[in-house]
């Protein structure tokens, strides 16, 4: 079983979630912003995933499960259960192991080039990747790499865009897991982000024409991560998948 932390409704597993049906692995979704509540962590869960979100981990007064999860998180790490945290996710994992987030100097929204470095490039979660890969990114904070964590992966304008802590524990902070319509659906939502950065960032055209232009690739790219990542932890014996 894999326990998946949502922070808003419109952020979901996308093709995470797609991946796990096809092999047969079952999940959870737990929504903090409806009010649902962190289980306990029982050994029935094999994986964590925290998902992105429009909020920062800073901003536990106006989300107070953040400070939640940030408890609940440190007990994953405490246990060492593999996880992964994706955008405020990693974000998240971060904080809980000791680091820092704060402002990154530039947004990035839109598709951009991350470059795996060396260690990345040895570890398992990136085995059979290029060095340079195309990422969907939406965020405008960024994370320091934690006391006992490792930087895998960097782009230009964050320097700190994947980090590895622990066995098993992974923050990415570019999204993998994104489809077309996750895509149109953030720009619909998040509109004012847009409109505050026009000139400066892709816009919700630009973003759709580049997801189609990249669709075949980014699909397989994120089918090799998830059998990666997954066969990591131990979850996965065989793999299928049936591309959306």
């Amino acid at each position: 079983m894999i326990l998946f932390i949502k922070h808003i409704d419109i952020e979901g597993p996308g093709t995470i979630g797609d991946f796990l049906e096809d092999n047969k692995i079952s999940y959870t979704i737990v929504d903090l912003s409806n009010k649902d509540n962190l289980p306990e962590l029982k050994k029935t869960f094999q994986m964590v995933v925290s998902l992105g979100g429009p909020m920062n981990v800073y901003e536990e007064e106006k989300y107070p499960f953040l400070a939640e999860e940030n408890v609940f998180l440190k007990e994953v790490i405490k246990k060492d259960i593999p996880f992964l945290g994706v955008c405020l996710g990693a974000q998240l994992m971060v904080k809980a192991s000791g680091g820092t987030v704060s402002k990154n100097p530039k947004k990035e929204i839109g598709f951009y080039t991350v470059s795996i470095d060396e260690e990345g490039l040895k570890d398992n979660v990136f085995k059979n990747f290029p060095r340079e890969i195309t990422v969907y990114q939406w965020h405008g904070d960024t994370f320091n790499i934690p006391e006992g964590g490792k930087k895998i992966a960097t782009s230009e304008l964050c320097e700190n865009q994947a980090v590895k802590y622990g066995r098993n524990i992974y923050g990415i902070q570019f999204h993998v897991e994104v489809t077309r319509d996750m895509i149109a659906e953030w720009a619909e939502a998040y509109e004012g982000e847009l409109e505050s950065l026009k000139g400066i960032v892709a816009g919700k055209q630009k973003m759709l024409e580049d997801y189609d232009n990249l669709k075949g690739e980014y699909l397989k790219q994120a089918e090799r991560f998830y059998v990666n990542l997954f066969s990591s932890a131990n979850l996965l014996k065989r793999k299928s998948y049936s591309l959306p």
